[in-house]
Order: structure tokens, then C-alpha cells, then sequence
């Protein structure tokens, strides 16, 4: 089997690509990445609980808490308020305050390192454009930028590319994608508050909710 490196956080959209992943046929190999975030702990869970399910085996955490350190995003400065609503960070700013500067092309980075030694084809990261926060590094065009330096970055006998399965999904067309493929759902985790109960009110469990809601399908995870 040719093997897959899946960008794997324990939230809803990267369970579903690890669905998408091994339903291509791949030996999936799961990439996890700490970077301070309030939920790190509850993530940490989810992220086993779902290559449990898989029997994955391979698999890595890697902690770049630098990010933490250089700040400026809600989800790792804990003087910063994890905004409810889709609002800019300030009046100069277009993004939300839980927007992590760069976070996306730091963990693909640590991805193609690893695929690179493990002789990985692709690269699987569960972006979505179409309903998320208006991040920069979610956008499809991000992606095929870093493919395009990849083709130039890495051995001419390397074809690492990077693979976005659910980029242009709703959250209630993911919420669909992951039952049709037996995703552990029950297992994920994304909100951005809490770590027992997730809060309700945070952009990311609200986009969650509102995506089971239109799926017609009962989110499986409690809330307050």
C-alpha cells in the first residue's frame, strides 16, 4: 500500500479526512501537532481515541509550542477572548482572533519532513475554504502554491503532494461525508474553550452544530 501522511488534530473535519484517506486505498500515517492551544489535552485524547479506531499505529505528536510564544491568536494567548461570532480580531484586522499566524504551513512543513524519511505520497490536511473562519491558510489556492514549491523544494524522484478532500464541503456536507464513510464522529473534539464540555457558543462549535443540524444528524458529543 502506498502510504499517506493525514494532518490529524481530533477535530471533525481532520477525522473525516482520515476517512478519506484510508478509503483511497492508503496506509495512513497520522501527524499530530501541539502548538499551546486551551484544548491541547482534549485534543491529545481525541487524536488517540480516533488511530485507536483505526488500529493506526503510525503515528507522531510533535509539540512546536513556539507558536504560543510568538501569540497574537485567542486559542493560545489566554489574555485574548475566543470571539462567538465570525468577527474581526480589530477594526484594522480582517481575521477572527483564533486565526494562529502561519500555523498551517508550520505543520505541513514538519509533513513533508516526515514524508520525505517515511516515503509518504500525500499529504492529507482537513482545510475547508467554503465554511470556515476566513482563514488564509484554508484557502485551496494555499495549497496548490505549497504544491508548487514542493515540486521545486524536495529530491526531482519525490512526488509528495499535498491532498484537501474536503476544502469545498460545508460542515454539513463533512458531517455527511463522515457517516457515509463511518467516521468516528463520536470521537472528535473542536471546540475551542473547553475540554470536558464543549462551550456552544465558539465560531467553531457553532459551524459544528449548525453542520450536524443540516446534516439531520444529532451531534454526538456533549455540550454545556
Amino acid at each position: 500500500m502506498d502510504k499517506a501522511i493525514v494532518l490529524a488534530s481530533g477535530g471533525l473535519d481532520s477525522c473525516v479526512t482520515i476517512a478519506c484517506a484510508v478509503n483511497d486505498g492508503y496506509d495512513a500515517a497520522l501527524l499530530h501537532i501541539n502548538y499551546g492551544q486551551r484544548t491541547q489535552k482534549r485534543e491529545d485524547k481525541a487524536f488517540d481515541d480516533i488511530a485507536a479506531y483505526y488500529n493506526i499505529k503510525n503515528k507522531m505528536t510533535v509539540d512546536i509550542d513556539y507558536l504560543k510564544r510568538i501569540g497574537g491568536s485567542s486559542l493560545t494567548d489566554m489574555s485574548m477572548k475566543v470571539e462567538e461570532d465570525t468577527i474581526p480580531a480589530s477594526i484594522l484586522s480582517s481575521l477572527p482572533s483564533t486565526y494562529v499566524p502561519f500555523r498551517n504551513a508550520n505543520m505541513i512543513s514538519i509533513a513533508v519532513s516526515w514524508a520525505e524519511v517515511i516515503g509518504a505520497e500525500k499529504i492529507y490536511i482537513g482545510a475547508v475554504e467554503e465554511d470556515s473562519s476566513g482563514y488564509p491558510d484554508c484557502r485551496e489556492i494555499f495549497y496548490k502554491k505549497f504544491n508548487d514549491l514542493l515540486s521545486v523544494a524536495l529530491a526531482p524522484e519525490s512526488n509528495v503532494q499535498i491532498v484537501t478532500p474536503v476544502i469545498h464541503l460545508t460542515k454539513k456536507d463533512i458531517v455527511k461525508k463522515g457517516i457515509e464513510l463511518n467516521a468516528p464522529l463520536h470521537l472528535t473534539w473542536s471546540c475551542y474553550q473547553n475540554e470536558y464540555t464543549a462551550c456552544g457558543v465558539c465560531e467553531s462549535c457553532k459551524l459544528r452544530l449548525k453542520g450536524f443540524e443540516l446534516a439531520g444528524i444529532k451531534d454526538p458529543i456533549p455540550y454545556k
